[in-house]
């Protein structure tokens, strides 16, 4: 197994996903609320290690 690259950066809410290959996908971040655009999918944390998502079907 290689080494992966992964960066993220953070401007406010929005948050930009790089890969070796360049720019992967944005998200964005309110509170506990966030929406990926890659997956296409909402995403709420829940208290402790748990989170509720919907996919986009």
């Amino acid at each position: 197994m290689g080494l992966m690259f992964r960066k993220r950066k953070k401007i406010g809410p929005i948050i930009l996903n790089f890969t070796e290959n360049g720019f992967s996908s944005w998200s964005i971040k309110i509170g506990r609320w966030s929406w990926n655009s890659r997956a296409r999918a909402h995403r709420v944390d829940l208290p402790g290690p748990l989170s509720w998502k919907q996919d986009k079907n």
